[in-house]
């Protein structure tokens, strides 16, 4: 009954503002942002700003003490503007522009990733004097993540050593390693083999007189979508005794959630826009693409849909695509939705505080999801109280 009560109230959200349209919970971020600090020990929150960077969601985060990770200069610009403090952000991008890491330097950050020996060389020359930390690869785990990131990102442990041992050559001032077990994993062990194989470098690297603190064990949690999840709780236990058992006391444990900190704190709201047939195959379009807000479903993310007033009806399998003029516009050949599906119907998507916006943009001159605040929205069972509405 809750879920109808929470569709009627998404329709009228639609009715006023139109589609497409993300609607948000802060008070989900914030109970997302205090299990994590509670959960895994001695750790420090670095929010990855490239989840969903509405400053609402970050002013909240600063707020509640939280540091942030950044990808690029526009990313650093924001979170000044709202008043967070240079020190509390994290350069963790590997791939940065010399101009951007003077800039990010200028202004006060400290903390910069590399995975090679020119990004090495980049942040020496722009950030002199500064922490660095190198981003190791997580071979092998790609199956166990919806997103993988290996191949673009991080290096091997071998060469990691020896970056470590030229940072330290060129007057940077190398703190730790960071890794990442790619995006929405669903398997908590993979954490303790990256921690493992993170400890062989701080045994080698202190052998060279260079003594890291701290681990950055990156993001990866999953949210609800389509596969059952480890729970924040579990992943975090794993990291805990991981820590434990293979690094020393006093190990700064640093972590960077995006989807797990703002997925489950957001629906999109849709509407069908078309329904026609092609051949032996059913599609259903809608205002909200790939283009505008779900780029992530041409990977492996599978969003829960429903479609309003139609909850219960018997289900069939359509090709679910957006609006543009684009083929690779299509979300899922394989939808299953209502087979009564109909012109103007609205579309719930589920979970979807995480990488939308972001990705929206403007192709073919539309607009993509506005977002709107909404208190009452709970995480697992979908609940909404009737408060006011809050534009975004």
């Amino acid at each position: 009954m809750e879920k109808y009560k929470v569709h009627q109230r998404l329709k009228k959200l639609a009715g006023i503002y139109g589609t497409p349209l993300l609607v948000m919970d802060l008070e989900i971020v914030k109970r997302n942002y205090e299990l994590l600090v509670k959960s895994v020990k001695n750790s420090k929150v670095y929010y990855a700003v490239k989840a969903n960077s509405h400053k609402k969601i970050l002013t909240l985060l600063n707020n509640l003490g939280s540091n942030f990770d950044v990808a690029s200069r526009g990313e650093i610009e924001k979170l000044l503007s709202i008043g967070v403090l240079p020190e509390r952000m994290s350069f963790g991008n590997t791939i940065k522009k010399s101009s951007d890491i003077k800039f990010a330097h200028d202004v006060g950050i400290k903390l910069f990733a590399a995975d090679s020996e020119m990004e090495i060389e980049k942040i020496a020359q722009n950030a002199p004097g500064a922490q660095v930390y190198v981003r190791i690869s997580t071979n092998g785990m790609e199956s166990d993540a919806d997103w993988p990131l290996t191949r673009k990102f991080g290096t091997s442990v071998d060469h990691a050593i020896m970056l470590v041992k030229y940072a330290k050559s060129l007057g940077l001032n190398p703190v730790g390693v960071s890794f990442h077990v790619g995006s929405q994993s669903y398997n908590p062990n993979n954490w303790r083999v990256a921690i493992r194989e993170v400890s062989v470098i701080f045994e080698e690297t202190k052998r060279m007189g260079i003594n890291l603190s701290m681990v950055n064990t990156g993001g990866g949690m999953p949210v609800k979508y389509s596969k059952n999840i480890p729970s924040i709780e579990e992943i975090s236990e794993v990291i805990n005794q991981a820590v434990e058992d293979y690094l020393e006391d006093n190990i700064t444990v640093i972590l960077e959630p995006g989807r797990s900190m703002v997925g489950n704190a957001g629906i999109m709201v849709s509407s069908v826009i078309l329904r026609s047939r092609k051949g032996e195959e059913e599609w259903v379009y809608t205002d909200a693409g790939v283009f505008h807000g779900l780029t992530e479903t041409i990977q492996n993310i599978r969003y829960e849909i429903s479609v309003i007033g139609k909850e219960d009806d018997p289900l069939k399998e359509f090709v679910l695509a957006g609006p543009t003029c684009d083929s690779v516009d299509v979300m899922y050949y394989d939808a299953m939705l209502p087979e009564s599906v109909a012109l103007d119907d609205i579309l719930v998507i589920y979970n979807t505080g995480a990488y939308t916006t972001e990705y929206g943009t403007t192709f073919n001159g539309m607009a993509p999801p506005r977002v709107m605040f909404e208190k009452g929205l709970l995480m697992a069972d979908i609940k909404m109280a009737e408060e006011n509405i809050h534009e975004g």
